[in-house]
């Protein structure tokens, strides 16, 4: 693939990642008004949150195989297709019911767009590019659930349900665009999906429990319990600090939309131009380790803050600390599954679901109990996923603690 094609690929990727992060961003300030609609609360918003990763846990494994056999670009387009058609039935819920369809089927659309998309870039990029590229993703992500945060409270103020109508539509004309412009890559050797980490061929398509039970047997096995403990973690916050800014100060969604959205507006701006050069002058893990430390931190922090600058502060710093998180993890998980990237891709984001669907859930049970309580389990699970990570660097892996992996 020529440079030209490989930077256009990189442009559409990102584009779809951003709307896919986009859209979910869009409901994060507009769901505690729009959940009023139903009467329901706190409860009702973590599961709901928890049922979108649940789909995401149980389709991406599926996702990530799937394109390491058949190719990248079919899976993104359907995935961008579900994802579209879900965003839409969610607004048009009149049932708390429908409300759980369409978020599970967001999360099913989502599994089939990011895992394609991670191992896709993984599969056009060198090691010494896949930091770089990685970052881009990264910084993708970050710019969709910032600006999309900050949209949804703008087309909120038109109708409650008009966010919805608006992201689903965005992802259909994306599905378009990836259809008719979007390279179609395939892994190679094609038959790497179809063989064992031993070079045997498998014998069939292995089901979720045992793509879980081979993901223990790899040399990330560790980095994907860092995935699923600081999703943990970070999902305590973001699933909660709508809801928690809503009972606690009375914020409107504009209020909530302008504290995620300049947070992560800071965090797009030095992922896009520092992440690479935190990668090389201290190395991923280390990136990792300082920033878990930091998103504990603040997120204790917000219990205690008043007042709407300190409050808009404390978020910014804890989603800077999140943002250079993701592509660091992103990054040495790669580089450590070799051929096998739509499997890695795949797991990783099983990983990050399974945090993300667990940790919402109790969120808001915990929320409706003490509202203090979600941040505090979040900073514990964060500082516990330290602990883990550097104990098994210090112990299996010392070479990650430097600049170069080896």
């Amino acid at each position: 693939m020529s440079q030209k094609t490989k930077k256009l690929a990189l442009m559409i990727l990102m584009f779809n990642m951003f709307i896919t992060m986009g859209g979910i961003g869009i409901v994060v300030p507009v769901l505690p008004s729009y959940l009023e609609i139903f009467g329901v609360g706190g409860q009702i918003l973590g599961f709901l949150i928890a049922f979108f990763a649940l789909a995401q846990f149980l389709l991406s494994p599926i996702a990530g195989d799937l394109s390491d056999r058949y190719g990248r670009k079919i899976f993104v387009i359907i995935g961008l297709i579900i994802y579209g058609c879900s965003q839409i039935i969610f607004g048009l819920a009149t049932e708390v019911w429908v409300l759980f369809v369409g978020r599970f089927l967001t999360g099913v659309g989502a599994a089939f767009i990011m895992p394609p998309i991670m191992a896709y870039v993984a599969d056009i990029t060198t090691d010494e590019e896949r930091g770089k590229g990685m970052g881009m993703l990264g910084a993708a992500i970050s710019l969709g659930f910032m600006i999309g945060p900050g949209i949804g409270g703008f087309l909120a103020g038109v109708d409650l349900h008009f966010p919805f109508y608006a992201s689903g539509v965005t992802a259909l004309v994306a599905a378009i665009l990836s259809m008719v412009i979007l390279p179609n890559v395939k892994p190679q050797p094609k038959i790497q999906g179809d063989l064992q980490p031993d070079g045997k061929a498998r014998p069939h398509r292995d089901n979720l429990w045992q793509q879980l039970v081979r993901s223990v047997k790899t040399p990330y096995f560790i980095l994907l319990i860092v995935v699923f403990t600081f999703s943990f973690g970070i999902a305590n916050f973001q699933a909660t600090l709508s809801m928690f800014l809503t009972l606690k100060f009375d914020y409107t969604p504009t209020d909530i939309a302008i504290v995620i959205t300049i947070g992560g507006f800071v965090g797009v701006i030095l992922q896009m131009f520092i992440i690479d050069l935190l990668f090389k002058r201290f190395g991923e893990m280390k990136v990792i380790l300082i920033n878990l430390i930091a998103a504990a931190i603040t997120m204790l922090l917000m219990i205690f803050v008043n007042g709407y600058f300190a409050i808009l502060a404390v978020a910014t710093l804890f989603q800077i600390a999140t943002v250079f998180i993701r592509p660091a993890v992103n990054t040495l998980i790669s580089k450590m599954a070799g051929k096998d990237q739509g499997f890695a891709a795949g797991m990783n984001n099983a990983y990050m679901s399974l945090g993300n669907m667990i940790g919402p859930a109790l969120a808001g049970v915990l929320l409706e109990w003490s509202l203090p309580s979600p941040f505090i389990l979040g900073a514990i699970i964060l500082i516990g996923c330290f602990v883990l990570a550097y104990g098994w660097t210090r112990m299996k892996a010392p070479s990650l603690m430097h600049a170069e992996v080896k």
